[in-house]
């Protein structure tokens, strides 16, 4: 049985903690308001779309032509949980700002660069989603298109909140960074019991 708590819980940490979209959408959103970062926010969201779809499409081919990768990537994945988790926990107090463009163009291209991305995409699908949905296109580009939306919307939450939710991270930090790695940690353990 698809297991959607542990799967919303990974897309959610995954999609909230700070990463490129984020930042970027965060020092956009304090510098220009949300109106003013929302070109920005719906390049994102168009590249996030792309992207999931050629990882999703990626992934699907080379499970069904190898399916002993999986628990491979099981392992390699839920590693990688832990790093983050163990990065989240121990990250600074402090939020760095990236100035760099900010326009629609920006925002659709730095989604081919953006590792997060992959990565998020990669772990859903190998972890979570082709277990059940191998072969049904239609549900895989649903979720491909739920872990965009669920990557925008974030995006939006980082734009909308800008400066007072850099505060709210900068004085909270290591609460919320030990939250944020407990979630994780509890991903990797999820990903053997699914």
């Amino acid at each position: 049985m698809f297991n959607w708590v542990s799967f919303l819980t990974y897309a959610v940490v995954t999609a909230v903690t700070p990463g490129p979209n984020n930042i970027m959408s965060m020092s956009n959103g304090s510098r220009k308001g949300l109106r003013g970062a929302i070109p920005f926010n719906l390049g994102i969201w168009a590249g996030f779309s792309a992207v999931m779809l050629i990882c999703t499409a990626f992934c699907s081919m080379v499970s069904s032509l190898i399916p002993k990768i999986k628990l491979p990537m099981l392992i390699v994945g839920a590693a990688y949980m832990l790093y983050l988790a163990w990065e989240t926990f121990r990250s600074s107090d402090s939020i760095e700002e990236d100035h760099s463009r900010d326009g629609f163009l920006s925002g659709l291209l730095l989604q081919f660069i953006n590792p997060k991305i992959y990565i998020y995409c990669i772990m859903s699908m190998e972890a979570y989603i082709l277990p059940f949905y191998n072969g049904n296109y239609p549900a895989l580009f649903g979720f491909a298109m739920l872990l965009a939306f669920i990557g925008f919307v974030f995006t939006l939450c980082w734009s909308a909140f800008g400066s007072v939710f850099k505060r709210l991270f900068s004085k909270h930090a290591k609460l919320m960074n030990t939250i944020m790695a407990l979630l994780l940690v509890y991903c990797a353990v999820s990903l053997f019991f699914a």
